[in-house]
């Protein structure tokens, strides 16, 4: 932003808060008149920003960031072409955080030749920002199936809404957000960065990696290194060979790999874990029967209980399941 556009913006922050007319509701009007006309003028202008005033403190949706020699070069070439989004720190004045571009912004940190940013600015929440985020790497390309569960994850755990609200950000059903946050959970941040975005593989492949993980005896540190492997040769093969084959996404490579490598560890262990052992349970210090978990399900047996009681449980049994299930949603 040049000296002139940052005094102009000073005076309408001045103007909204300086003086004391006579009457309150006056001086809310014009406050009111004053930052509106800074949001028109904000919206509707290409601003040049220094990159070190902008601040990303973005949820993560990426877990491939790509290089940005290459764009760094294109911009030194032909010019910033595209302008960021950003949008007015709460706190700090001259301060912005960054809505989308951090590809193009990092691109200008490092370029010699470049000192100013084009931006726009928005008048957004947080909410509005996260939505936005999302739109415009949708209209890019759109989030794999484990950037959306790792985005849908990191934005509960944050605080920023419920699952009904999480789903609505991002276009999807409850059921589909919490399905996918259970996956995610079950894979791991590391093991999932390891990987890579994964495009094309959808959700039943990803519940039958998650399956692989249950019934091997793989470890984390292990398996990301496989990953990264795998990705790094496969890189090598891209920038070497044109071939279609050798062009596959080196993502999809180490996913594939993580799979076979759980399939034989799986193989070679699954025999002993096929049959899962009963659980004893006790009420009141004495045996009332037991419980089991299988690959069909779990069955809970009460063999050694009260009449009364098994009726009353069992008149009860849907109002208890939903309240261990609630109980488990906030747990997890």
């Amino acid at each position: 932003m040049t000296d002139s556009k940052k005094k102009r913006m000073s005076m309408l922050d001045s103007l909204a808060t300086a003086g004391t007319p006579p009457a309150p509701s006056s001086m809310m009007s014009s406050n009111r008149a004053l930052r509106s006309a800074r949001d028109a003028v904000d919206a509707h202008h290409v601003w040049e920003l220094d990159p070190s005033e902008i601040e990303d403190e973005r949820f993560s949706d990426r877990l491939d960031p790509e290089d940005v020699h290459d764009l760094r070069a294109l911009i030194e070439l032909n010019g910033q072409t595209v302008p960021i989004l950003v949008r007015r720190h709460p706190t700090e004045t001259n301060r912005y955080l960054l809505v989308y571009g951090r590809r193009r912004l990092e691109a200008i940190r490092g370029s010699d030749k470049l000192s100013k940013v084009r931006a726009l600015i928005a008048n957004l929440d947080d909410t509005a920002a996260v939505r936005a985020q999302v739109s415009e790497n949708t209209g890019r390309r759109d989030l794999s199936f484990i950037e959306r569960a790792l985005f849908a994850r990191e934005l509960l755990d944050s605080g920023f809404g419920s699952q009904a609200q999480i789903a609505e950000v991002l276009n999807v059903t409850r059921s589909a957000i919490s399905m996918s946050m259970s996956i995610a959970k079950a894979v791991g941040a590391d093991l999932a960065h390891a990987i890579g975005p994964a495009h094309g593989v959808g959700r039943p492949r990803w519940e039958a990696l998650v399956k692989y993980l249950a019934e091997g005896d793989g470890n984390q540190q292990e398996l990301c290194k496989i990953a990264l492997n795998v990705r790094s040769k496969a890189t090598e093969t891209r920038q070497s060979d044109d071939s279609e084959e050798a062009q596959s996404d080196p993502s999809v490579s180490a996913f594939e790999a993580v799979t076979r490598h759980l399939k034989k560890s799986g193989g070679q262990t699954r025999a002993p874990k096929s049959r899962s052992k009963a659980t004893s349970l006790v009420i009141d210090g004495v045996p009332a029967g037991s419980i089991k978990r299988s690959s069909h399900g779990v069955r809970l047996d009460l063999t050694n209980v009260d009449g009364s009681f098994a009726v009353w449980l069992e008149g009860q049994a849907q109002v208890v399941l939903q309240e261990l299930h609630a109980r488990w949603k906030r747990e997890t």
